[in-house]
């Protein structure tokens, strides 16, 4: 199942319970949320107590995508803020077993991503304990960058270690997402599509929404 997934940090922050609730109506299945600390990647965003108030004025799926430095020492503020999954960085923990340990501990959901320069390979010893794997399709920490179709070999690996593993996690992708290549996407084998400015950048929200979770419905017949 392809599942669409905005990200609000290309939204309006005036207007944010607004700006949820329009994807949502229209049919996005989770709300990714960019958590940057200006360390980890040079740029700063939200916290703990924003992913709260959202929490709050939704009941949407949070998706919690930390970008920030040695992540397991804030997995309990993100976790109590009311996310429904936290994926860190593998290349931002020093102990990448005890941070997928920490999310478990609250009952949710954790996934774990790499940047685009990084091998695949670091994440096989993690592949059993995870729900889920972001590839990072750009370099992370700020929105409306072109796509690198390199990064897709990396979801053809997963696509392969996941069936002979016997295994399930999800597979999404962040970064470039457009009309332009998510059928090539799909085919690859990703199934949650991160949508950042291709979204909220466009005049009439919902319905550029509505065009994506429908061709994305219509991408899960030919995969």
């Amino acid at each position: 199942m392809n599942l669409l997934a905005p990200s609000i940090l290309s939204a309006d922050f005036s207007k944010l319970g607004e700006e949820i609730e329009t994807v949502i109506s229209a049919g996005a299945d989770y709300i990714h949320v960019d958590v940057m600390d200006g360390h980890y990647v040079p740029n700063i965003s939200l916290g703990p107590p924003v992913i709260k108030s959202i929490r709050q004025s939704t009941k949407s799926f949070l998706d919690v995508h930390l970008m920030i430095t040695e992540p397991l020492r804030y997995i309990e503020a993100f976790a109590k803020a009311g996310s429904d999954m936290i994926t860190f960085h593998q290349e931002a923990a020093s102990d990448v077993t005890e941070t997928i340990k920490a999310i478990k501990s609250y009952g949710i959901k954790v996934g774990l991503t790499i940047n685009p320069n990084t091998s695949v390979s670091v994440l096989d010893p993690y592949l059993k304990d995870v729900d889920m794997i972001l590839i990072m399709s750009v370099e992370p920490g700020f929105g409306g960058q072109s796509f690198m179709p390199s990064t897709l070999d990396k979801v053809r690996y997963l696509v392969e270690q996941r069936k002979a593993l016997n295994l399930n996690f999800d597979i999404e992708m962040d970064g470039g997402l457009s009309f332009d290549n998510i059928e090539e996407v799909a085919k690859a084998g990703v199934n949650v599509f991160v949508m950042g400015s291709s979204i909220y950048a466009m005049e009439d929200v919902a319905s550029v929404t509505r065009a994506y979770k429908k061709r994305l419905k219509a991408l899960e017949s030919t995969v």
